[in-house]
């Protein structure tokens, strides 16, 4: 009985073992199936020193371009003062190594380590100022993937993994002179589609838990059909259970509130209620600390013209409010400006 029990622990192991790695392996860019296929790693810090950090890295298509290497930093309350930099490079520069579990972009830019304990990130750039920013998790709560995946839009395939819905991070940052070091959390996903974002969807929004429980973690977004798309990763304290939208209302509360489609952004209360036995979850949007451009990440004036036209002008919300759940949530609203 004690050696068919200690099988039975051997196979669950490597049962997970297996889901784990298949999980990681997602990690690594997928091959572009479409001209304008585009895939993003995106990574939200927040410091217990009240500064903030949001990294991307990216392969996009830029209309009049063509395909480029996306690296973009935003630095919010960096010494009471906010600063962004976005770079674009030829995609031949992105080296991904599954053996070494590395995306390295020249040297300057990276993404080290399957995403969980121990990985890092990496962005130096030097345009508009001197960016340095190198953060290690020191700790990471499972990501779990949506077995749905990935979702059809009009013929059009999107898919997204939350590889780390929360974790402890240490390291430097810097800007210019300036050096601190810092402790704090972040979240970190990736999403693939075929098509430009705003033939995909009207609006995203992205959010995080300041704490690991109770917490709730994810990307929704309301697709150009009216659907919702997208999951979130929740945590009572018995474990990381995969959630999915049931519905989205903008309003003061969940009484008086009205559905909300996404064509604008919203302007009081978001409300989630989910399709699993979950607690709603709702918080604040009416008052950004930042608001961003997409153009600011584009090289160039013409490119900047063209990706405007075919686009339009991609706004990033991003904020801090009080949640439902008792903690903070860390929130970044992303459509086309109103």
């Amino acid at each position: 009985m004690a050696m068919v029990y200690r099988f039975k622990i051997v196979v669950v192991a490597l049962l997970f073992a297996l889901v784990s790695f298949s999980f990681a392996n997602d990690f690594y860019p997928h091959t572009p199936s479409t001209k304008e296929f585009n895939e993003t790693w995106s990574y939200q810090f927040v410091f217990d020193n009240g500064t903030r950090a949001f990294v991307s890295y990216s392969t996009l298509y830029i209309p009049g371009t063509g395909p480029k290497i996306g690296c973009e930093l935003t630095f919010w309350n960096f010494n009471g003062k906010t600063y962004t930099v976005g770079r674009q490079y030829p995609p031949e520069r992105l080296k991904a190594s599954k053996a070494t579990a590395t995306i390295d972009i020249k040297g300057e830019y990276k993404m080290e380590g399957a995403p969980g304990i121990n990985h890092r990130v990496l962005f130096t750039a030097d345009k508009g100022g001197k960016f340095f920013l190198d953060l290690k998790f020191d700790s990471a709560l499972p990501g779990k993937n949506y077995t749905q995946m990935p979702w059809f839009i009009k013929g059009n395939k999107f898919s997204e993994q939350v590889h780390i819905p929360y974790g402890r991070v240490s390291g430097k940052i810097g800007y210019n002179s300036d050096t601190l070091t810092v402790k704090g959390y972040a979240y970190m996903d990736q999403n693939w589609q075929t098509v430009q974002a705003t033939d995909i969807a009207v609006r995203s929004i992205c959010f995080s838990t300041n704490a690991q429980n109770p917490m709730y973690a994810g990307r929704i977004s309301i697709s150009t059909e009216g659907k919702l798309i997208g999951y979130a990763l929740y945590n009572d304290g018995s474990g990381v259970k995969v959630i999915t939208p049931k519905r989205i209302q903008d309003g003061a509360n969940i009484e008086s509130a009205s559905d909300y489609n996404g064509k604008k952004f919203p302007k009081e209360k978001l409300i989630i209620t989910w399709n699993e036995d979950v607690p709603p979850l709702s918080f604040d949007v009416e008052k950004p600390f930042q608001k961003a451009s997409i153009l600011d990440k584009v090289d160039g004036w013409l490119a900047k013209k063209a990706m405007k036209m075919v686009a339009g002008e991609i706004l990033f919300y991003r904020g801090r409010s009080d949640g439902s759940n008792g903690k903070k949530i860390d929130w970044s609203i992303t459509g086309e400006k109103d």
